[in-house]
């Protein structure tokens, strides 16, 4: 018999990404502030946190980072300021705009759906979309 109601989801999501090395996928994150809470190398698996975002990768060692299709997207709370300051904090830590590298990190651009938007391509090809609501278009 199908239940009466509707079961609410509540918690977090967290993508599971292919790493062809876990300590290197380890370092790269630790520059833009996550932490491993999990790492499991015999496993080959590997838990990164960075206040409430979680990013989950197994090992994956024949991933081609030119033609993985594996991604995340990270919507921020609190405005469209917050995508700017983010991408400058990772700007600084000397990642590449060359849009032909891997790693690279593209530049913050308003969207037509309504979100200022920048994205991090990680070494093993995995795309981190970041983005927060434009202000004009909250509430």
């Amino acid at each position: 018999m199908p239940p009466t109601h509707r079961t609410v989801l509540t918690g977090r999501v967290a993508p599971i990404m292919p790493s062809r090395t876990l300590s290197l996928t380890v370092d790269f994150y630790a520059a833009l502030g996550f932490e491993a809470t999990t790492h499991l190398p015999d496993d080959g698996y590997l838990i990164l946190v960075r206040d409430d975002v979680e990013l989950h990768f197994f090992h994956a060692p024949r991933t081609d980072p030119l033609a993985t299709a594996h991604g995340a997207y990270l919507r921020l709370d609190g405005g469209a300021h917050l995508a700017d300051a983010l991408y400058e904090q990772w700007r600084a830590t000397g990642l590449s705009a060359d849009p032909y590298a891997t790693p690279r990190l593209v530049e913050p651009d308003d969207t037509v759906y309504g979100m200022r938007e920048f994205a991090l391509v990680d070494p093993d090809g995995n795309l981190l979309r970041v983005g927060a609501v434009l202000e004009s278009t909250e509430g």
